[in-house]
């Protein structure tokens, strides 16, 4: 079913409806008052009324099924009931329900034949939350494994589909931990029988058909003092002042620092053993997997933002840069622990259960609606603990909510009670009825306060529960399929320096491999492929192939080393799965160029070569970007001074207007490179240089190359080269380079560097008459555009 198939036949339903079904509806209400004033018992008359009241409402074409079980379960109840009811409902029953449908299917299929056909199917329908938190709170009776069979299968009767068992709490696992044993943290939350009280909840859960998605309720929080803040007191971050604490709704907490590279391992190996440990169907981290916008001035940190910035953390806690930096720092963790978590298990369920957006930003660095639009999270349950319906419900239809609930299952927390703080059933029924009115799932705060700890009896609680979920609504994670990002395009920043060593210029693409710190890598557009030092790998998961690969740069440099397949992050945006990269243990320089980079002792900075002319693994990590982002992308340079340029990942109409395509030439496919293949050296380049034969000489082909400092041009026979002699190209041999109606560039060489300078050499077995690479000065004059889909360049010239 195509896309306007799906839309049309909804609009036409509605259309139908109102013109077969109101006629009968308007019947059935004049009835209605008649079957009241006749009626002598008010029960009846109670529950015939709702049944027909309801029809003020009338359900759309794809709920009448349901809609009409309902109304004849109500029939049924009324031994009473109006035989003009009885007549109405055999009517839609009988006869007009058939023929709407009829009529619905052959006048869709009458329009679609006129509309052009999309490949697109409609969305799959979100799976709805009815889930509940099963806190520290409720431990005393999940400690009992009778209670616990009890409490599920209550659970499953009421219609619920989700628990969210603590699982990491007040500086404690709430499991048998055998990381947290070995730093000889002690676990004290054994079940009656000495049972693993997390292990029976999730197997109870299941057997009962309840999703179980274990719960990191302190995320980054923990007592101060908690044996775990005592071992490793440099794993905790302050505020300006020095203080360590803050107040939390538990009382008065410390803060783990979130970009610490040893706290994400020890947070990343905790979430991985429940996983492992216990197959969860996913894990879910709050608001507390964040940091109070008032802390990060610790010694790492300041470090770390200086190193990065070159500017020490501002005193004001809340200045922009440094709320942006922090909190995409903490994205990028996320984005990392994701990454391994569905390494693991592709369809574990990746929860976020966060305060609503403006409040978890600016005051926890919290930057959850990035995590959604970068397709990182599955699920998202929203905390909103507020008595008053107005205030609730303006919470609920904020503009990140209407967002977020387009793209995966979107839920809202609502508070069921405290022990010193009881919640009347009366305002969870108007919470809910405002929810499910604007198609939100539930998660209720928290299991004891359902019913055990409220100011009405059990019965009346639990009765109240029942009508709120009439009917089952079951999840299932084999449907949870890997998401993608909501955008089509996207801008990096590149950096004008590396991480590692010195270069004269270069354009640096910021990368995290295997969950490593994020380090800026050479963006190389002469080359394919990603090639890293093995100081740059984090703990995340690799698989090795065995297979040492050499390659050979420009310059002469070979680079040898394993090819391995690993996570890689760029900027914030996750590759869609593992990708080839090749472990640099080795270089040197060939016996043709002996004075290659390798030669100077400074240190290896990467390369990540992005052209898709490979001919050999690894490939363009690039294609493994999720969506239309794998489509192409578009380089813009910095001009030469000293700020960024950019990485456009994406082509959309939009970010190609004002470029002029000139075409590549399709190569044949090769073994587990994805996608196509091109000959990215352009033909028909057009080449003048003051001195030599070379007079508007168009036998040549061209690379654009940011990946070479300086311009070069190859002859294979000396008499092209007229008088010039190989070597650096003076001032009076000025160039001129041009594809018609594309570009038209020109230089006047000179002696600096990455902007003027340009060599000459002479090849006899070289394949090409003339080869030409402009070196990274080009991009200073042009913005260059790969399309890896219909195997094009684009140049638009920014004068």
């Amino acid at each position: 079913m195509t896309t306007q198939f799906w839309e049309k036949s909804i609009k036409i339903n509605a259309t139908l409806t109102n013109l077969l079904f109101n006629p009968v509806r308007r019947r059935l209400l004049q009835h209605r008052s008649k079957l009241r004033k006749a009626s002598d018992r008010v029960a009846v008359r109670q529950r015939c009324g709702r049944g027909a009241s309801a029809l003020r409402g009338f359900p759309p074409l794809k709920h009448l099924a349901f809609s009409l079980r309902r109304r004849l379960r109500t029939q049924r109840a009324c031994r009473q009931t109006s035989p003009f009811i009885r007549q109405g409902w055999w009517l839609l029953r009988k006869r007009l329900l058939p023929l709407l449908c009829l009529i619905s299917f052959v006048a869709v299929l009458l329009l679609n034949s006129f509309a052009p056909a999309v490949a697109q199917l409609p969305p799959q329908p979100r799976q709805e939350i009815r889930g509940v938190w099963l806190s520290g709170n409720d431990f005393n009776i999940f400690r009992n494994r009778s209670q616990v069979q009890a409490a599920m299968s209550q659970l499953r009767q009421l219609n619920f589909n989700t628990v969210y068992p603590v699982v990491w709490n007040d500086g404690y696992t709430q499991y048998p931990s055998a990381i947290m044993q070995k730093m000889g943290i002690p676990f004290f939350f054994k079940g009656t029988d000495g049972q693993d009280v997390i292990a029976d909840i999730i197997s109870q859960a299941r057997r009962e058909g309840l999703l179980a998605i274990p719960w990191f309720e302190f995320g980054f929080m923990v007592p101060l003092t908690s044996e775990l803040a005592s071992q490793h007191p440099d794993w905790l971050t302050q505020k300006p002042d020095g203080t360590q604490t803050s107040i939390s709704a538990a009382g008065e907490v410390a803060w783990l620092n979130p970009f610490h590279p040893e706290v994400q391992k020890f947070f990343t190996e905790l979430v991985m053993e429940v996983i492992t440990q216990y197959d969860a169907d996913g894990v879910q981290f709050d608001d507390n997997t964040s940091l109070p916008v008032d802390f990060g001035y610790d010694k790492y940190t300041i470090s770390l933002y200086t190193q990065e910035t070159g500017n020490p953390p501002p005193p004001n806690p809340q200045a922009q840069a440094w709320i942006k930096w922090r909190a995409d720092k903490i994205t990028a963790f996320i984005v990392d622990l994701q990454q391994t978590v569905k390494a693991r298990k592709p369809n574990a369920i990746f929860s976020v259960a966060p305060n609503y957006y403006d409040f978890a930003y600016k005051l926890q660095l919290q930057d959850w609606l990035n995590w959604v639009r970068l397709g990182i999270v599955d699920e998202l349950v929203m905390q909103v603990y507020r008595n008053d319906l107005e205030s609730f419900i303006a919470q609920i239809t904020r503009p990140e909510i209407l967002e977020t609930k387009q793209v995966i299952p979107t839920g809202i927390g609502i508070m069921a009670g405290l022990r010193n703080r009881p919640v009347s059933i009366s305002q969870i029924q108007s919470q809910v009825e405002a929810v499910q009115q604007r198609g939100l799932g539930i998660g209720f705060f928290y299991y004891e306060s359902l019913w055990d700890i409220a100011s009405e009896p059990v019965a009346q609680r639990q009765s109240a529960f029942a009508a709120l979920f009439p009917n089952p609504a079951l999840r299932d994670i084999s449907q949870n399929i890997p998401r993608k990002p909501t955008f089509d395009t996207i801008s990096l920043p590149l950096y004008p320096k590396p991480s590692l060593g010195q270069r004269v210029r270069g354009y640096f693409l910021e990368m995290a491999i295997a969950g490593g710190q994020p380090k800026r890598i050479l963006l190389d557009t002469g080359s394919a492929g990603l090639r890293v030092p093995k100081e740059f790998l984090g703990n995340a998961p690799i698989r090795r192939t065995g297979q040492n690969i050499k390659e050979v740069l420009s310059d002469g440099t070979i680079l040898e080393g394993e090819l391995v397949y690993t996570n890689v992050r760029f900027g914030l945006l996750p590759a869609a799965e593992p990708v080839p990269v090749q472990i640099v243990t080795s270089r040197q320089c060939t016996a043709q160029k002996p004075n290659c980079s390798a030669k100077s002792g400074v240190p290896f900075s990467g390369i990540i070569g992005v052209n898709y002319f490979e001919k050999s693994l690894p490939y363009n990590p690039l294609r493994k970007l999720p969506g239309n982002l794998s489509n192409g992308f578009i380089v813009i340079g910095n001009g030469g001074s000293n700020n960024n340029g950019s990485l456009i990942l994406g082509l959309t109409a939009n970010n190609q207007a004002g470029f002029k395509m000139a075409a590549w030439s399709k190569q044949s496919e090769i073994n587990g490179v994805p996608g196509n293949r091109w000959d990215s050296q352009l033909s028909k380049v057009c080449l003048t240089i003051a001195g030599s034969s070379a007079k508007n000489l168009c036998n040549g082909k061209m690379l654009t190359d940011t990946g070479t400092i300086n311009g070069w041009t190859e002859f294979k026979s000396a008499s092209t080269a007229g008088k010039l002699k190989p070597g650096v190209l003076r001032s009076a041999n000025a160039l001129k380079l041009a594809i018609n109606s594309i570009f038209d560039y020109s230089l006047t060489p000179g002696t600096r560097d990455g902007f003027n300078r340009w060599n000459l050499s002479i090849s006899p077995q070289s394949e090409l008459a003339t080869f030409v690479n402009t070196g990274i000065a080009f991009f200073d004059k042009y913005d260059v555009l790969f399309d890896q889909v219909n195997g094009r360049q684009g140049f638009r010239s920014r004068q």
